[in-house]
């Protein structure tokens, strides 16, 4: 799904920059509800203001609610069609690569710094070691680990005084967009 918004909402709309995407997931995942209705919202408000996140975020709930009804009538014939049970096999495994997808083209987005990838080397071992031992966690754990690493980080270059400058952004102003 985040490849696929990341190209239509970066590339071929470019209603936000690919940094704004990753800090619209970023935020997105670590927040309730779905991904989609999150990113609606974000995308609607960031183009049209608060008039733009309700009418995204009602237009993205709409086909989901009407497909939902439509199959909570006729679902118990639907789950006994043989069919049916093989199509989802087939959408597992396209589901995963496009998560792999998503996933590889965010880690190109990363800073090319030791930290960024010492960051995302931790987290993908925490997260192949509690995958691989059945222990579970929320994807908010593994995003608080990294945003409380980089503020470790901050705060280490501060007292050592190495520069923290922000680049500018499309208003000029230092930080991100949010």
């Amino acid at each position: 799904m985040a490849a696929l918004l990341e190209h239509e909402f970066v590339e071929k709309k470019k209603w936000i920059s690919k940094e704004e995407f990753m800090d619209m997931v970023a935020i997105a995942e670590s927040t309730p509800g779905p991904v989609a209705i999150n990113s609606a919202t974000f995308i609607g408000y960031k183009t049209e203001g608060v008039l733009g996140a309700l009418l995204a975020t009602v237009a993205v709930s709409i086909p989901s609610f009407v497909i939902i009804y439509l199959i909570s009538l006729v679902f118990d014939r639907f789950l006994s069609l043989s069919y049916v049970a093989y199509a989802f096999k087939g959408i597992q495994v396209g589901v995963v690569y496009l998560i792999f997808s998503a996933g590889i083209k965010m880690a190109k987005g990363l800073k090319k710094d030791i930290f960024s990838r010492l960051i995302l080397a931790a987290v993908f071992l925490l997260m192949t070691f509690f995958t691989l031992t059945s222990v579970s966690f929320s994807s908010v754990f593994y995003i608080l680990i990294c945003g409380f690493l980089a503020v470790v980080l901050y705060l280490i270059r501060t007292a050592c005084g190495v520069s923290q400058t922000l680049k500018k952004n499309k208003d000029g102003k230092g930080g991100n967009d949010l």
